[in-house]
């Protein structure tokens, strides 16, 4: 029988040097993020209200409660279950963009969307992290546990998400065509970041984690499912036309997973379990999303062969 307890016991080791790697790792991934966002990406703010702060709520409070109830009926180890919940914390993901787009979603609303998590991002996500780490008694015994600062958590990690991102979006409104010529470059740089961690981790911890595998692989395709099937489900009560339920499916199931892996490998770097659901995460989102569009586009062809 596989030892769960092997998965809480993987520690990261972050050295002073690989900590402020890791810190300008994460500057740089939101200063690209910042660089794409325009005033015009939340206009669904003005237009429909009701149908943008529902997304926001959705993707804000509802994923998150979603995941501490599926941590309650799954009971994973604690390390993995403040994975899942850092995970849920995290803003949605751009790629979520381009997928509603093959979807035949509603791209506009699917932009504002992404635009308003990862515009809050920079509060909203430690303070989620430690609120609804809080609420699960294993995760709050974690915490309790490895005695976090909740305050200089906060703080640091605001200022480590919300320079790049107040510089970025700056650049982006005064100098849009500068920020359009950096951001694929700055863009490219963070998603190479992203896979050098998950190559480097996998490698480092691949004993234990071909050990664990058949525990972390479901518990990383249920979670990222029923986070489909959430936005699928928000989009019927708030009953919003085909194409932006796609689009809400999308930034609920599609989070920005590499965010929450570099703050744990830079906050909570003995929580390798955490750190390795959430790399998974990060890979199989991607699959999945791509997946789901290919479905929606065959749906449609279908669909418009029997009309």
């Amino acid at each position: 029988m596989t030892d769960l307890s092997a998965l809480d016991a993987i520690r990261v080791s972050v050295n002073e040097e690989t900590r402020l790697a890791l810190t300008i790792s994460l500057a740089i991934m939101m200063f690209s993020v910042a660089l794409t966002l325009k005033p015009a990406d939340f206009a669904f703010l003005g237009k429909r209200p009701k149908m943008f702060f529902g997304g926001v709520l959705t993707q804000v409070l509802l994923l998150p409660v979603m995941t501490l109830g599926l941590a309650h009926l799954i009971a994973p180890t604690p390390s993995i279950a403040f994975g899942m919940i850092v995970v849920a914390s995290c803003p949605g993901g751009n790629v979520s963009n381009l997928m509603v787009l093959m979807a035949r979603g509603n791209a506009a609303y699917s932009v504002s969307l992404t635009a308003a998590s990862s515009a809050l991002a920079f509060i909203i996500t430690p303070v989620s992290i430690l609120f609804w780490a809080s609420l699960y008694p294993p995760t709050a015994e974690l915490i309790r546990t490895i005695e976090i600062e909740t305050l200089p958590f906060i703080l640091q990690t605001a200022a480590a998400l919300g320079l790049p991102l107040a510089i970025g979006m700056t650049i982006s409104a005064m100098a849009p065509n500068i920020a359009a010529r950096i951001q694929p470059f700055v863009y490219g740089l963070s998603i190479f970041i992203l896979i050098a961690l998950v190559v480097f981790g996998v490698a480092g911890n691949w004993g234990v984690l071909m050990a664990v595998g058949a525990i972390i692989v479901p518990v990383a395709m249920l979670h990222n499912a029923s986070a489909f099937g959430l936005g699928a489900v928000a989009g019927r009560v708030l009953r919003v036309d085909p194409e932006s339920r796609r689009a809400l499916t999308f930034e609920i199931g599609i989070q920005n997973a590499g965010l929450g892996l570099i703050i744990l490998l830079t906050q909570f770097p003995t929580l390798g379990g955490a750190a390795a659901v959430t790399a998974l995460w990060a890979v199989w989102h991607l699959f999945a999303g791509l997946g789901l569009a290919i479905a929606f586009r065959l749906r449609d062809r279908y669909s418009s062969m029997r009309v």
